[in-house]
């Protein structure tokens, strides 16, 4: 198996384009110029009916992946929520709740994709709110969901972070985490990206060789973000070492006391 690993996050706006149409087969056209093998996806709405109402499975499907949906909410009659897909084999999935009082319910899907050591992949989409995001980061570098110490592979945090400025889910895992380029990588909106909603952050193991945000006739149209691409090399010593991820670094430095998500 190669030492090479491409990962893509991108917040698909539940299929819906620029254009006001819904269209799953954009995506897939989108996915499919990338060629990923890990995919993090959000704003994935899955509606029993037509196969293109179900995205998760169709977009699954189309690309022949194995997948994992974590609903986190209903809508529209549908699942809502983060898809991961895996070109590899997964070996356990977890959706944990990050969900804050009073605020949309939000989660971190965690899937468990097999190398060969184990990669453990976060795919998170979180709040709008300041205050809401300040305690789901609290909740993140818990013990209960990345420094979780029945956790012993190479872990990746991806998804859409919702941060513009430099906030407390910033600071934390950049402190317990190597993490994407800071500039150059604008992933929102798609015609005049101005924003960095989009982040990647992962353990030393991984070594970023490329950082691109993918810029196509499609994907400026298919969503209102643009997909961020990293490709990794997944050093030697990797494969056979064995991690433990029950502490945070500083974590109190900022937050108190940690808080504690549920599952």
């Amino acid at each position: 198996m190669s030492n090479r690993l491409r990962t893509l996050t991108y917040n698909i706006h539940k299929c819906r384009g620029l254009d006001g149409r819904v269209q799953p087969t954009r995506i897939v056209e989108v996915l499919r110029e990338i060629d990923a093998d890990v995919i993090a996806l959000q704003e994935v709405l899955s509606i029993q009916g037509s196969p293109e109402e179900h995205q998760a499975q169709f977009i699954a499907g189309e690309l022949g992946f194995h997948d994992c949906f974590g609903e986190n909410r209903r809508h529209n009659g549908g699942g809502y929520g983060n898809l991961l897909l895996s070109r590899f084999r997964l070996l356990a999935i977890d959706n944990h709740d990050i969900t804050t009082p009073w605020r949309e319910r939000r989660g971190c899907l965690r899937a468990d994709i097999e190398l060969e050591t184990t990669l453990h992949v976060f795919n998170l989409h979180l709040g709008t709110s300041f205050f809401e995001r300040r305690q789901q980061a609290r909740k993140l570098i818990s013990p209960q969901i990345l420094h979780n110490p029945e956790l012993h592979g190479v872990r990746v945090v991806l998804g859409d972070f919702n941060e513009w400025t430099r906030g407390l889910a910033s600071r934390l895992l950049s402190r317990n985490f190597q993490r994407d380029s800071v500039g150059g990588s604008r992933t929102f909106p798609t015609l005049l990206p101005l924003l960095r909603l989009d982040q990647m952050y992962f353990d030393p193991a991984l070594e970023m060789e490329r950082l691109a945000v993918h810029r196509s006739r499609t994907s400026l149209v298919a969503s209102d973000h643009l997909p961020l691409v990293a490709d990794f090399n997944l050093s030697t010593s990797a494969a056979t070492a064995k991690y433990q991820h029950s502490r945070p670094a500083n974590a109190s430095a900022d937050t108190g006391a940690i808080l504690i998500g549920t599952t």
